[in-house]
């Protein structure tokens, strides 16, 4: 027998449902770890409960107990805005209990907390290690999935489609003539262009168009039949989210391009480093806006940022990044620093109406 129950998510992870959160975030590293052949994607309590606190991108978790054991797990995201018709659906369950109904349990709750919420559909994300055998292209023609794959079987069964595939990368550190590399790119950008680099919170001058960039984040990047909704950011949310990185024990290197004649920030990229030197960097957000794509700006943007990791957080064995296999000219771009891809995630859709 086994239960279902949403859990409180504690202010802090000294608060009574704590040490449930805790647990629950180290079963989701331990599966994830199984799903994506790498325990480089852990994050810490510390480090993931910032996130779920976010009332502009609202969580909510649900746990499994078997015998008053925490076997499972399902976490629901949402934007924060009623008008948003899509919510972001995780389920794991731990091997030991797979098979007993707990993962149909889980997603039957999360699924009907959208339908109650009025959202038209859910979207899954699944890890996969690559296996031998038959292949399901991707929809969208570029990358593909092993066709026995657990993950691909349940959120078939369940009415999901398959939509996307995302290419997991590593980079190696410290990057081979890595300094030779922002040369040529800041020569190649061009003098309309200038960098601007931070840690932690950006310059209040930079607010309004930080937000402007993080919203087109979320409508420039491929997205395929996944039809993601605009997720708009505001200055406020832009302050809210600096104030939040602080009650991490996570470092966030930040670094920008301006437009010279315009005075407008038209990149960003932004590096997640943990405090310990032997972890994996995470690379989040890469985005140059598309009437300024063509000088070169996404190679300026990752080596320099790169640069900057190297000088104020060495040590450091890897970045870890992700990216749509059709989004063929940022991959050109990590390629040429050096990524090599070592995984993959499929992406699926759920209509709900």
């Amino acid at each position: 027998m086994f239960t279902i129950e949403e859990l409180a998510i504690p202010a802090t992870l000294d608060a009574p449902t704590g040490s449930d959160f805790i647990a629950s975030i180290e079963l989701g590293n331990a599966i994830d770890t199984e799903s994506y052949g790498t325990p480089d994607l852990a994050y810490e309590p510390s480090e993931e409960l910032p996130h779920y606190t976010d009332r502009f991108n609202p969580h909510r978790l649900f746990l499994a107990r078997a015998d008053g054991v925490i076997v499972g797990r399902a976490v629901y995201e949402t934007t924060g805005e009623d008008e948003v018709d899509t919510a972001w659906l995780a389920v794991g369950v731990v091997p030991s209990a797979r098979g007993t109904g707990i993962g149909r349990a889980l997603a039957d709750a999360v699924e009907e907390l959208a339908r109650a919420e009025g959202k038209a559909k859910v979207l899954a994300y699944a890890g996969m290690v690559d296996t031998p055998g038959e292949r399901i292209p991707s929809p969208t023609g570029f990358g593909s999935i092993p066709a026995e794959s657990r993950d691909m079987r349940f959120l078939q069964s369940r009415g999901y489609s398959f939509e996307q595939v995302e290419r997991i990368s590593r980079l190696p550190l410290p990057v081979p003539d890595l300094d030779r590399l922002v040369d040529a790119a800041v020569a190649a950008s061009g003098a309309d262009y200038r960098l601007h680099r931070w840690i932690g919170r950006a310059p209040e001058q930079w607010h309004e168009d930080i937000a402007v960039l993080a919203t087109r984040m979320s409508t420039d990047a491929p997205s395929a039949g996944l039809e993601e909704p605009e997720d708009v950011w505001t200055v406020e949310r832009v302050v809210a989210a600096a104030e939040r990185d602080l009650l991490s024990p996570r470092t966030r290197l930040e670094t920008v391009v301006e437009h010279v004649p315009s005075g407008r920030l038209v990149g960003f990229t932004v590096l997640s480093v943990p405090r310990q030197s032997h972890r994996s960097v995470d690379q989040f957000a890469t985005l140059v806006l598309r009437e300024h794509r063509g000088h070169r700006l996404g190679m300026l943007l990752k080596v320099a940022n790169l640069q900057y990791l190297a000088e104020v957080a060495p040590g450091h064995p890897s970045v870890i990044t992700f990216n749509a296999e059709e989004n063929r000219h940022m991959l050109d771009v990590n390629e040429a620093v050096g990524f090599a891809p070592i995984g993959y995630e499929s992406a699926w859709r759920k209509d709900l109406t």
